[in-house]
């Protein structure tokens, strides 16, 4: 069993139970399979040699098809085995690891929750880089109205909105020069 502590604080960390190593670890691990106490050197299984730990490890296997990580038995075999029956098994789905990628033409971006932006005007997913509708050549939008939209920073049904409805509200040039980013 290991010592505890100093005399000063004797109940502030512990020896490590490992004959050669002795050191005064204030952040013990306990070992699940012996018992014992051992310092942060020490604390996997393989570190103190413990015996009664044979099969406690976990194992994982990803495998590339689906990006699924498989927990591997100690019956089981090898890698190779655990991977050939997971393909064998309805589970594997090659469709699920395919990211959605922005569709713009030469764009590589692969569209998360934090970087989509959904166009109001063709209701396409886009990166935020082609959020604007010249951008991504929306189809909901004119040639015309794209032009518009870029220069006003609107999307597709405001641009059209405005070009075919007669004045519209223009912010003074002052504002629209304003770069907050």
């Amino acid at each position: 069993m290991a010592r505890r502590g100093t005399e000063a604080f004797p109940n502030l960390g512990a020896h490590c139970d490992r004959e050669d190593c002795n050191q005064l670890d204030f952040l013990p691990f306990d070992c699940d399979g012996c018992g014992k106490v051992f310092c942060a050197e020490h604390r996997k299984y393989e570190g103190h040699g413990c015996a009664r730990a044979a099969g406690q490890g976990r194992t994982v296997v990803v495998c590339e098809a689906c990006g699924d990580a498989i927990e591997r038995r100690a019956g089981d075999g090898s890698d190779a085995a655990v991977l050939e029956a997971h393909a064998r098994s309805q589970r594997c789905d090659p469709a699920k690891k395919r990211k959605p990628r922005c569709p713009v033409r030469r764009c590589k971006e692969t569209l998360t929750f934090s970087n989509t932006c959904v166009c109001r005007g063709c209701d396409q997913k886009v990166c935020l880089r082609h959020r604007f509708p010249a951008d991504h050549s929306c189809a909901g939008v004119s040639p015309a109205g794209a032009a518009a939209a870029r220069r006003a920073g609107a999307c597709g049904r405001d641009a059209q909105k405005k070009e075919g409805g007669g004045s519209a509200w223009v912010l003074p040039q002052s504002i629209r020069n304003l770069k907050l980013f």
